[in-house]
């Protein structure tokens, strides 16, 4: 690759402040809104995009925020933003599920609207369409960010930064030690979600609760499908008829869950291997070959799913979802054993209980190991090693490839997200920085918070 060497220059400051978020997705808004409690210190998000939320709007389920016995252990910021949709009709209750501990469904737009009350109520200067594209350390510390922006390069100067981004790009290029995949660098395959309209429900539920043995479900009851909202897993063998005609679908079983309105269900089953969504050429192809894919799915679901017959696409989420990319190496690397044995730590920041989820890279199927249950996730995986004055929060914070596969869920990084704000304004109030801050303060303040430490 021939290369060009840009010349120096100077930059203006945008702005000074005292926490900077970097990624307005559900760890984002978390974080943002935690570090500006009290209002006592500036805090600023930046997004990329053109909106508030992340993958929140992308028509997923939020996971896990009940453990395997049905109570709620995702409180705090989390469980006021949910209640706050619910009270508006514009998410669903939390539904205990075999499969996935528990689903909540929330309205995608409803999210939007929400996440820009609550930067507003917090005091959360918001700035959107800019990218950040370097990061600025100084004797081993963060001091900032570089952004480019249609006003051009900038930048943002801070006491702390917090990593949101989901691939761990400050990190990255802050020179924290980051890791992908699995031992050969295998990641798990991207999805775009998309819904459908005009579907009949009703008929969708009779399939399985009174004709399992056609309309299977994978490990789930055909109980759990009778009332209230569902996630379903199965339909293998009318989707491998479906493959075995020609149809583009990459997927080994079918996936769909309720919506929020009667017809409506949400769909997904694109699927890419080898996609890199740090790697521009790959991501581009991974979003043209998913949108292909698509039309084939919903055409395999009108034709073969009872209750599809008068359905047609409705929405389609403006980006793909990727499961993983970059994760820090911090001060301590989560592992799949902590998760299965469910493991205590005394610095305890939240507590989770999806299970291990590996979408496989080939062969269209998925894996879940469910271990013990709950389990703490450490304010260690949030601190990076050898990089001061940065935090990294959601699913780039320091796991191994099977404890990501479980952690990577919504509730589980908005939980990260609420500690990491709050660690960063705590460790401001004490004049120390985020690797030194008192974890029992911080844990104290969670739980003042309405959090659940267990």
């Amino acid at each position: 690759m021939n290369k060009f060497f840009e010349p120096a220059r100077e930059i203006p400051v945008r702005a000074e402040v005292d926490v900077l978020v970097v990624g307005a997705g559900p760890a984002g808004l978390m974080a943002a809104e935690a570090a500006a409690k009290g209002g006592k210190q500036k805090v600023m998000l930046l997004e990329s995009r053109g909106f508030l939320g992340g993958n929140l709007i992308l028509g997923l389920p939020i996971l896990s925020m009940l453990d395997a016995e049905g109570k709620q252990i995702i409180k705090g910021a989390t469980g006021r933003f949910v209640e706050r949709l619910q009270q508006r009709g514009q998410a669903t209750g939390h539904k205990r599920c075999k499969l996935h501990i528990s689903l909540t469904m929330v309205d995608p737009e409803a999210v939007k609207t929400l996440a820009w009350e609550i930067m507003d109520e917090a005091g959360v200067e918001v700035l959107l369409y800019v990218n950040t594209v370097d990061t600025i350390v100084e004797n081993g510390c963060v001091k900032g960010v570089i952004i480019e922006s249609k006003a051009g390069r900038e930048a943002i100067l801070a006491r702390t930064v917090i990593d949101c981004t989901g691939d761990g790009d400050v990190a990255y290029r802050a020179g924290v030690e980051c890791r992908k995949g699995d031992e050969k660098g295998r990641m798990q395959p991207p999805t775009l979600m998309f819904s459908m309209r005009g579907v009949d429900i009703a008929q969708v539920r009779d399939n399985v609760v009174n004709h399992s043995d056609k309309y299977g479900m994978d490990i789930m009851p055909p109980e759990q499908f009778r009332e209230g909202n569902f996630t379903m897993v199965g339909y293998r063998d009318q989707l491998s008829d479906a493959r075995a005609r020609g149809f583009n679908i990459t997927v080994a079983r079918t996936i769909f869950m309720t919506g929020l309105k009667d017809d409506e269900l949400w769909v997904n089953m694109t699927r890419v291997s080898g996609g890199d969504a740090t790697d521009p050429v790959s991501y581009t192809h991974v979003e043209r070959e998913c949108r292909r894919q698509m039309y084939d799915v919903a055409r395999y679901l009108i034709e073969y799913i009872p209750g599809f017959e008068n359905a047609w696409i409705e929405t389609v989420p403006p980006f793909t979802g990727i499961r993983e990319t970059r994760v820090i190496v911090g001060k301590y690397v989560m592992t799949s054993e902590d998760l299965l044995e469910a493991r205590r730590f005394d610095d305890a920041i939240c507590v989770a209980s999806y299970p291990i989820d590996l979408h496989h890279e080939e062969g269209g199927d998925c894996t879940l190991i469910y271990g013990k249950g709950s389990y703490d996730i450490p304010y260690r995986t949030l601190v990076p090693e050898h990089i001061e004055g940065l935090l990294v929060a959601g699913r780039c914070s320091s796991m191994d490839h099977g404890a990501m596969a479980a952690t990577r869920v919504m509730s589980t990084v908005m939980a990260m997200g609420e500690a990491a704000g709050t660690a960063a304004r705590v460790a401001l109030e004490d004049g120390v920085l985020p690797s030194q801050v008192s974890v029992k303060r911080v844990q104290e303040q969670l739980i003042e918070g309405g959090g659940y430490l267990r």
